[in-house]
Parts: C-alpha cells; sequence; structure tokens
C-alpha cells in the first residue's frame, strides 16, 4: 500500500455516520498492463459539455450490430447462425422518451487457440448457447442500449450535466453540447491449454453534433477466466455471471471516465469494525456473526494532485462515500451518500455466504460532483490497468470483485 506522508495527508477515519501486444482476431488488444495516466475526460473537457446526448450504438449510427455470426472460426468445425432482432415498448426515463430496436450483441466472439477432440465439442457447444441465451426473450444483458441505458442513469445524479438517452434514429436537438456513443464489442473466447478466457469491450465515443470532431475516444474491456467445462457447468451459470458482471462494469466505468470519475492521489482501505474479526495477516479478509455488521473505512489524501489547483477545494468534512456489497453473482446491498466512514447495514445478509464489499469517495467541489475510484485490494491493481479489468478466477470471485474487501457471514 502506498505510505502517507504526515505534511501532505489528510486521514478521515473511525467518524461516525453523520498487450500483452497482439490482437484476438476481432478484438485487436492494446496492453492491459499499460501506462500510467489517466484514462477519464479532462476536466476543461468536462467543463464544455454541459448537455449532453447518450446514444446506444457505434458512431456513424447507421452502422447495425446483428446477432448472426458468418465469419470463419478457427479450430471449430462448422458454426450456427443465432440471433434475434426485438422492439421494446416505449418507456418513459425521467423526462425522456425511449422507444427504439433492440438487437442482440455480436457472436461469436472470434475463438482462437488450438483445440480438438472433446474439447472442440465442448467449446462448439458454449458458444452455441452463449448465442441462444443473448437471443433468448427473457436475456437482454449484453446488449448496446442496455449499456447506454446504465451509463445514462450513472450521469443522471450529476445536477450540472442535462443528460438525455436517445435511439440511434432520434434527431439531436439544437443546442447539444456532444452525443457520447456507447457501443458493445465482440465476445472473444481464447482457449489457452484447458483454460477459456472470455473478453468483453466496448467503446465510447463523444462527438460534437455540429462539426463531428471526436472530443474523446476511449476503448474498455472486460475479461475473465475458468476452464472450459466450468464455463459450461450448471447450465453455463458462470457465463451468465460474467455477462451480468460485464455490463456492470462497462456501464459504470464508461459513465465514470467520461463525466463522473478523478483519480485523486489517496489510499482507501477497511478500518476495524466491533463486529468483525480480520485475518491477522490480512485486513482486507473479515469474518463476522452479525447479519448487519457494521463496515469501517479509512482515507488518507496524499495530496500532490495534478488537477491545476480544482482539487484545493475539497472540504474534508464534505467527502461522503457510496458502499456496495456484491456476492458470486450480483450486487446485493448499496448505500449511496454516506456519512462518516462507517455503516451499519440496515438489512440483513445471507448466513453461510461469503460477500466482497467496496466503497468510494463522492467530493462536492462548489456546483461539481466527482467521485474517486472503488476501494480495492491495492491502489493501483494489477488487475485493472490500463483499459480494463482482468480477472484471474471466475470461480473464486468475478473479475470485477476479486480485489474488494472479503467479508464471510457465518453459518448459524
Amino acid at each position: 500500500m502506498p505510505t502517507c506522508h504526515p505534511t501532505t495527508a489528510v486521514r478521515l477515519a473511525g467518524k461516525k455516520p453523520g498487450a500483452a501486444a497482439g490482437c484476438i482476431l476481432a478484438l485487436c488488444c492494446a496492453p492491459l498492463l499499460a501506462a500510467d495516466k489517466p484514462s477519464h475526460m479532462s476536466e476543461s473537457l468536462r467543463k464544455s459539455v454541459q448537455d449532453v446526448v447518450v446514444v446506444g450504438g457505434a458512431s456513424p449510427v447507421d452502422r447495425e450490430i446483428t446477432g448472426t455470426y458468418e465469419k470463419p472460426t478457427p479450430g471449430v468445425a462448422g458454426g450456427i447462425s443465432g440471433g434475434a432482432a426485438a422492439s421494446s415498448p416505449s418507456a418513459q426515463i425521467g423526462a425522456v422518451n425511449v422507444s427504439f430496436p433492440i438487437r442482440i450483441l455480436q457472436l461469436p466472439g472470434a475463438i482462437i487457440g488450438g483445440i480438438s477432440g472433446k474439447a472442440q465439442r465442448d467449446l462448439q457447444e458454449f458458444r452455441d448457447a452463449m448465442t441462444e441465451d443473448l437471443a433468448a426473450a427473457n436475456n437482454r444483458t449484453l446488449i448496446n442500449d442496455g449499456l447506454a441505458l446504465d451509463v445514462y442513469r450513472s450521469l443522471q445524479q450529476l445536477p450540472q450535466l442535462d443528460s438525455k438517452l436517445f435511439s440511434a434514429s432520434t434527431e439531436i436537438p439544437p443546442g447539444t453540447d456532444a452525443v457520447l456513443y456507447v457501443s458493445l464489442k465482440e465476445i472473444t473466447i481464447d482457449v489457452q491449454d484447458k483454460d477459456a478466457v472470455l473478453t468483453a469491450g466496448a467503446t465510447v465515443k463523444l462527438e460534437s453534433p455540429t462539426s463531428g470532431t471526436t472530443l474523446y475516444d476511449h476503448e474498455i474491456r472486460y475479461q475473465d477466466r475458468a476452464r472450459l467445462d466450468e464455463w459450461t457447468a450448471d447450465d453455463n451459470a458462470l457465463w451468465r455471471d460474467f455477462a451480468n458482471y460485464a455490463r456492470h462494469y462497462l456501464g459504470r466505468t464508461v459513465a465514470a471516465d467520461t463525466f463522473l470519475r478523478i483519480d485523486i492521489n489517496h489510499v482507501l482501505r477497511p478500518a476495524k469494525s466491533g463486529d468483525i474479526k480480520f485475518n491477522r495477516k490480512n485486513r482486507w479478509e473479515g469474518k463476522t456473526r452479525s447479519a448487519t455488521p457494521t463496515l469501517a473505512w479509512e482515507l488518507e489524501l496524499l495530496g500532490d494532485d495534478t488537477y491545476d489547483g480544482w482539487t484545493d477545494g475539497i472540504a474534508t468534512d464534505s467527502i461522503a462515500f457510496d458502499l456496495e456489497i456484491y456476492d458470486q453473482h450480483r450486487l446485493v446491498y448499496e448505500m449511496q451518500a454516506i456519512a462518516g466512514t462507517q455503516h451499519t447495514l440496515v438489512y440483513e445478509l445471507e448466513p453461510c455466504t461469503t460477500y466482497r464489499w467496496t466503497v468510494r469517495p463522492t467530493y462536492t467541489i462548489g456546483d461539481d460532483i466527482r467521485t474517486g475510484k472503488w476501494m480495492q485490494y491495492t491502489a493501483k491493481s494489477a488487475s485493472e490497468a490500463g483499459q480494463g479489468i482482468v480477472g484471474r478466477d471466475a470461480t473464486v470471485a468475478p473479475a470485477y470483485t476479486q480485489d474488494f474487501a472479503v467479508l464471510e457471514l457465518a453459518c448459524r
């Protein structure tokens, strides 16, 4: 963990509540452990955009993403065509009318790596099941419009930003400062010996509606790994967890990188709590018998930030925190705008379950609201660097939560 110099640190603790280079066929990857530089938009660009329209789809918008896969797949004999297009009914989201067709994400993913025999058959079945799952009427997890909706909902928390969600065919109104195009990329399956590595990606592009100039262009990836037979076990349950977490991560990361996040130099870590017993060697691992434990954390601001003095306006007593708790499959508990650095859960967690939890700081500076990074095991984790997040073992924890604090609830 980084150390905190006593002359620059502000400590908030114990307050009570008040490429690898190369391409995987369709998905060409920049180095995941790339240069140490902010991925988010500059503050000057953020301040120049006060009215933004979010659109699900790539720019230009006449590009259609379908549910077919007709590309050759090395190492796999045959292939199927899968996918469907459907229409969603009109829905009111705030003051914005949303009515657009839903088309599923293009699959496959390209499959690479040498495979034969049973592995070949398993992989073909897995790919087919992925397509059928995405095409099913009751599963619309990985679609452009769903991702755009996630981004829009996150941007709604910024009172200084007038954000709207439009379909690709809706005319952009006069006076709009920028259009934010959010588009899912292909899913790839990289076979590495017994492991199958899944990668889902998203592109984000901010454009001027008048000049067509690209103001910001970024790509984000979410990757996790498991043995092929683990991906296909229990009717492909692990795949569905991957799809849920991939969309969760991609949606909130697009919103954070564009208008929400600032990377203030800080240390954020779990703190002692009366009803949680920590691992003696690792405070990131805790056990409790309480179904409504009190979680605590501490924040150190290290100073030396490069935001042109903008962060000097942060009042430490105005910093609030957002808390989230996850099980293996989904987000199970959240609380926003917590005052202080601890929180007692207001409803019960399930016994005999291992959870992972995290917090992030929220800063109010003048009329602006910004969020920090979510607390994870290291300030700059090897699992999240450059343009994406890389999982170690999907059966242990999803890539998104693997470096969050662990909370094991005892059996009653």
